[in-house]
């Protein structure tokens, strides 16, 4: 063998093993089973926490509520006052403001007089005492010792009486003007708007006892109490529209809130409640009443519980129940579509989806197979591939955040052409002439140089022919002479 056969086949034995070496790389690159891809870590979340459908789910304008009986407030009346005419019997229909008894103002009258001439006889006692306290005070100063101290102890005696009495006279003015407000607003209103109920003579209230003489109870048999946060505060108002979605079907009412309560709610009834944070008072937010009129109550039961959404003009006709995903989470593969899920052993894997209806709007779709609200998914990214870690603590992630437009689901390994994940090696030289990895393993040393002088030794082969026939017919001139 030719020296220059030595060095292609020296150098054939290296682009063999480079070759082998090289490909062995990418195909453990792409597999991941050379630790690097298995040891990345991917977010990944809950699909319960995820589903956008109403079903037992709040969203920031979703709020869980109650039907219960409508408000109805005690009418009480001044039983130190005589009822003169109660105005409303059972079932009438009033108006905050309306009035609904009157009271004697004749005997308010005379209570007045009574008060007034009591604070006269007052003011009289005093005048009389301050000048018997100036006549005790002349006669103290011509008497002697023991006859001083009796003037003292009855002068300290009337200056006593004085004080009470004009402590009497001013709590006698507030009467006064109490009862002088009396005669001007001899009567009782309604405190809100509704129907009357359990109405009492006045004989039946000295029967009875009490100061309760009837009831208003607003109209309508119920209403639906809801419950707000104070960090979800801003879109409760009165007069706000509502949409109320039952939680038993599809049935659904239109409503508006007609009330709202700043007054803290408790912990203490079966109301479903909102906790943030921790257990430290400090940490965690208020929770606040408000109600709902429904235009109908047609199909609602006492104590049935309801979802309330903010009326935002949002079509109603979809009914969301099972899973619901926002598209951004749905990747191509083809025809079909998948999601980035966490397998049984904690990895990333393909995982293939049906999709069902699709709210435009809101831009969710609806999963009718192929996950469960307890599977854990990740939002796609390029980088993402079969194998790796899945992790629910976003410390421990190390795949980088995903900077594809949020539209683009494409999955790289399908549609992007050109990609690290596309290039195989070939074999090819740094002339890009092709060398058929296979078919050299399988060639003896002859075969393999004579296939690469094909490929590289042409025109060295040409050269050496025209030398070797050269030096043949060098070889023959000389036998020849």
């Amino acid at each position: 063998m030719t020296t220059k056969k030595r060095i292609c086949t020296v150098i054939i034995v290296l682009v063999i093993v480079c070759t082998v070496c090289v490909g062995g790389f990418f195909v453990w690159k792409k597999t991941g089973k050379g630790g690097s891809k298995s040891s990345q870590k991917v977010y990944v979340q809950k699909v319960s926490s995820l589903n956008t459908a109403s079903d037992f789910k709040l969203s920031n304008r979703s709020f869980l509520g109650v039907v219960e009986a409508q408000e109805s407030v005690d009418v009480k009346y001044d039983s130190s006052k005589t009822v003169a005419e109660i105005l409303v019997k059972n079932g009438d229909s009033v108006k905050k403001g309306d009035k609904l008894l009157t009271y004697d103002v004749e005997a308010i009258n005379l209570q007045l007089e009574q008060a007034k001439l009591e604070v006269e006889r007052l003011q009289n006692e005093i005048a009389s005492n301050k000048s018997q306290i100036a006549e005790l005070e002349k006669e103290k100063k011509n008497a002697d010792q023991d006859a001083a101290v009796s003037y003292t102890t009855q002068i300290l005696s009337l200056q006593s009486d004085n004080a009470k009495n004009e402590y009497d006279i001013k709590a006698k003015n507030v009467e006064i003007k109490k009862l002088e407000a009396s005669t001007k607003n001899a009567y009782v209103t309604a405190s809100i708007d509704g129907t009357v109920k359990n109405v009492k003579t006045v004989d039946k209230l000295q029967e009875d006892g009490g100061d309760v003489i009837m009831q208003i109870t607003e109209e309508g048999d119920y209403r639906i109490k809801g419950r707000f946060n104070e960090q979800n505060s801003t879109d409760i108002m009165q007069g706000v529209s509502v949409i109320v979605k039952s939680r038993l079907d599809d049935s659904t009412w239109k409503g508006e809130i007609t009330s709202v309560d700043t007054s803290p709610q408790k912990n203490s009834d079966d109301m479903y409640m909102y906790s943030y944070g921790s257990s430290d008072e400090m940490s965690q937010s208020s929770n606040y009443a408000f109600y709902v009129k429904p235009e109908s109550f047609d199909g609602l039961m006492l104590g049935q519980h309801v979802l309330i959404e903010i009326d935002n003009g949002q079509d109603t006709s979809i009914n969301k129940t099972g899973i619901w995903l926002y598209s951004d989470f749905i990747c191509k593969d083809g025809k079909k579509n998948y999601v980035w899920a966490k397998n049984e052993d904690g990895k990333i894997e393909k995982r293939y989806v049906e999709i069902g209806q699709k709210d435009e709007d809101n831009g969710d779709c609806e999963i009718k197979s192929g996950l469960e609200k307890g599977d854990y998914i990740a939002y796609p990214d390029k980088s993402i591939e079969e194998g790796m870690t899945a992790t629910t603590n976003e410390a421990d992630v190390s795949v980088p955040p995903n900077d594809l437009d949020p539209n683009d689901n494409t999955d790289g390994d399908d549609n992007i052409e050109g990609g690290d994940e596309d290039i195989v090696y070939d074999g090819s030289d740094e002339d890009g002439m092709a060398i058929d990895e296979d078919m050299l393993a399988s060639m003896t040393d002859e075969e393999i140089e004579e296939y690469f002088n094909k490929l590289y030794g042409e025109e060295e082969n040409a050269e050496n022919a025209d030398g070797e026939n050269a030096d043949a017919a060098d070889a023959d001139a000389a036998f020849a002479e």
